[in-house]
């Protein structure tokens, strides 16, 4: 039997009802098997209500520029100091290789994020360094979609050379970035960012930045790192900041928004060691993911209906299960992946198109090849 009281919550979103904090941290606390296949369900019936059955994918190539940076998150494998053993930093000649290799085989997307590299200067300015990235890859390619730079990113940008996240953006955006990750979002709690990454941006500068984003035209994605130190509340409260400042945005009429929630459950197998001892597991745990995306398509769809899992963290089949609680997008062939990557994860760094849509396939959903803002691309 279903919990009565997560029969009405549940009841209260197929009618249309936004849950409040309060309800969604009920959903996130069940552990009876029939409560939580009554939350799939009800996930699964507004992800087709809210964005169909087709299950979309991007084909994009992931450019992680550097990996030297100066902050010490917990839970990054990724990061290196400069003249570290395994330290890189891209030249112009190799991004534009990469970039290049990926529109022959199909990409409408790069992805470009990085380490934050104090040397990453031209001139003495961080952002003129930032510029020339851009430019590289859009001179050539101006109809590529470039997704670029993370809050974390415009932050260091800023600060570095005494901007406004305002002007960061803008110069970025005239320069030819179409869209921000919203990664560097963890948790949007600062006592779980304290543990977590001390050095990174509060919670309040990573929601102003992606708001100014927003109101300059530029849309985001958003993003979770789940299953490591932070708990249902600070869960939940996460999903409420990301879908108040979607609710802001629509109503406001900014001229971009929120485009996708994407859940990055936690790998820990080559993390630093006081997180990994802390956190006691290599892997993600597939039943929790599997529950807190459901939670996140109930709490989140009405304001932000995209949702994607990611195989690199879960694998595909942990992805592909994924759409059944809730998932409508499965993300992108990536064609190369080394944050997640090097912190251990299964998934792997490359998926082929034909992979993808088998595996979409093998549910009964139909596929269809998207771009970046969600457009339909014909194939």
């Amino acid at each position: 039997m279903i919990d009565s009281t997560v029969e009405m919550i549940l009841d209260r979103a197929l009618m249309g009802y936004d849950l409040s904090p309060e309800q969604g941290l009920v959903l996130l606390q069940q552990s009876d098997a029939s409560s939580i296949a009554a939350i799939r369900a009800t996930a699964d019936k507004l992800r087709h209500r809210q964005a169909g059955d087709t299950v979309t994918y991007v084909i994009n190539r992931n450019i992680n520029f550097t990996n030297i940076c100066e902050q010490h998150c917990s839970f990054c494998a990724f990061r290196r100091d400069a003249g570290d053993e395994g330290a890189y930093w891209l030249d112009w000649t190799a991004i534009l290789e990469k970039t290049k290799d990926a529109v022959k085989r199909g990409a409408t997307e790069i992805c470009m994020q990085g380490g934050l590299n104090p040397a990453a200067q031209i001139n003495g300015k961080s952002l003129s360094y930032y510029l020339k990235l851009v430019k590289t890859i859009k001179q050539e390619f101006p109809h590529l979609h470039l997704h670029a730079f993370s809050p974390q990113e415009v932050q260091f940008i800023a600060r570095i050379d005494g901007l406004s996240y305002a002007e960061v953006i803008a110069a970025l955006r005239d320069a030819g970035v179409d869209s921000m990750p919203g990664t560097a979002a963890e948790v949007l709690d600062d006592e779980v960012r304290r543990i977590l990454c001390p050095e990174k941006i509060n919670t309040a500068t990573w929601l102003e930045i992606v708001s100014t984003a927003h109101k300059l035209g530029l849309h985001t994605t958003s993003t979770m790192l789940s299953g490591h130190i932070e708990n249902p509340i600070q869960q939940i409260q996460h999903l409420e900041k990301l879908r108040s400042l979607q609710k802001t945005t629509i109503n406001q009429e900014y001229p971009a928004r929120i485009t996708e929630f994407i859940l990055l459950p936690f790998v820990g197998q080559e993390a630093p060691k006081p997180l990994r001892r802390r956190v006691g597991r290599d892997q993600p745990v597939l039943k929790d993911a599997l529950l807190l995306t459901a939670v996140a398509r109930i709490f989140l769809g009405n304001w932000i209906p995209n949702h994607q899992p990611s195989w690199v963290k879960l694998g595909l089949p942990g992805a592909i299960e994924a759409l059944n609680w809730g998932c409508n997008d499965i993300g992108g062939t990536l064609m190369e992946e080394h944050i997640t990557t090097m912190a251990g994860a299964i998934g792997g760094t490359c998926m082929e198109v034909e992979t993808l849509q088998s595996a979409i396939a093998s549910l009964g959903r139909p596929y269809q090849q998207r771009d970046t803002l969600y457009h339909k691309v014909s194939g």
